[in-house]
């Protein structure tokens, strides 16, 4: 065979070699970068050739993965909400809703013979030292609050239906006497003063403590009155009734003043609940309070305007 003929083939399979090695270390450069490339069977990049170079090229940029593609979270059960939730406070105390007050049975200022009761029940067990009067104030409302402290009861001074059924299982059924004790016999009132015996006459004696009604010298009723304190004192001498009101309250200290014979500006003959319950424990604000209301209800029907009012010692 002719030389000429040969040269040109291995000029040709040189060049192809050359090619093929400047195309892998192309291929092996770009390998070590972060260009894209595919992937073999085997895990490495392949030539133009497919033949596998042994390196793995990745994207160019790090893959999202979802949590599912995690194998933390693969392997973590899915939470499951409680089958059963805590109460929130909230919840329980309207489960629990508080116990309803007990109901009251009597107040302050309440009168009759169901508070008599209870005044004579409270004298049996030591808690209420005087004769029932039939009203509930203060001395009564003590009695009471002193009551529901030694047996372990909210101390309020008003009977509820708690303090009522203690008080019960506690006492006995007052006798008729227990209720209205018999009265001491009082001694009969000094002679009155010499102004009292002409006329329509309201005659107060302070001495005796005592109020007469007299018409022309003679003696119609007799009734317990107690007076005003040293810091207000009820005027003596003589005055005229100026005007009367039967279910007076008196707007300067709010309180009632049923009865009323006003004789000296604000300074009146009036029954006084306080005085009923209290005795001459208290004093007035100035005027005469009468402790028995049916005999001041009687007497107001009586006495008119400008009937003579005495007041003395």
């Amino acid at each position: 065979m002719p030389r000429s003929s040969t040269r040109p083939r291995t000029r040709t399979r040189t060049s192809a070699l050359r090619v093929a090695l400047a195309t892998g270390a192309v291929l092996a450069v770009t390998a070590g970068c972060s260009a894209q490339g595919v992937t073999d069977p085997a895990g490495g990049a392949e030539d133009k050739q497919g033949n596998g170079t042994g390196v793995r090229i990745e994207p160019a940029g790090p893959a999202s993965r979802t949590p599912s593609d995690s194998p933390a979270a693969a392997s973590k059960p899915p939470a499951t909400p409680s089958a059963t939730p805590s109460p929130t406070p909230s919840e329980t105390a309207a489960e629990k809703p508080a116990p309803p007050k007990p109901e009251i049975v009597l107040a302050s200022g309440a009168e009759g013979d169901q508070v008599r009761e209870l005044q004579a029940r409270l004298r049996q067990i030591a808690h209420f030292n005087r004769t029932p009067t039939g009203y509930y104030g203060t001395v009564t409302a003590d009695a009471v609050s002193s009551f529901q402290a030694k047996r372990g009861l909210p101390r309020t001074g008003t009977t509820d239906t708690v303090t009522w059924q203690r008080l019960l299982g506690m006492t006995k059924k007052p006798t008729a006497a227990q209720l209205r004790p018999p009265a001491v016999e009082k001694p009969p009132p000094p002679k009155p003063d010499e102004r009292c015996m002409t006329g329509r006459v309201l005659c107060i004696s302070k001495t005796s403590r005592s109020l007469t009604w007299m018409i022309d010298g003679k003696v119609k009723s007799t009734m317990d009155v107690r007076f005003g304190s040293q810091y207000t004192p009820t005027r003596e001498g003589v005055f005229k009734v100026g005007w009367k009101s039967r279910d007076h309250v008196s707007t300067l200290y709010d309180t009632p003043m049923p009865y009323a014979m006003f004789f000296s500006g604000g300074q009146a003959v009036h029954y006084s609940a306080d005085f009923a319950a209290n005795g001459y424990s208290g004093a007035s604000h100035g005027c005469v309070n009468v402790r028995d209301k049916k005999k001041i209800a009687s007497l107001f029907d009586q006495v008119r305007t400008g009937d003579k009012v005495v007041v003395y010692w």
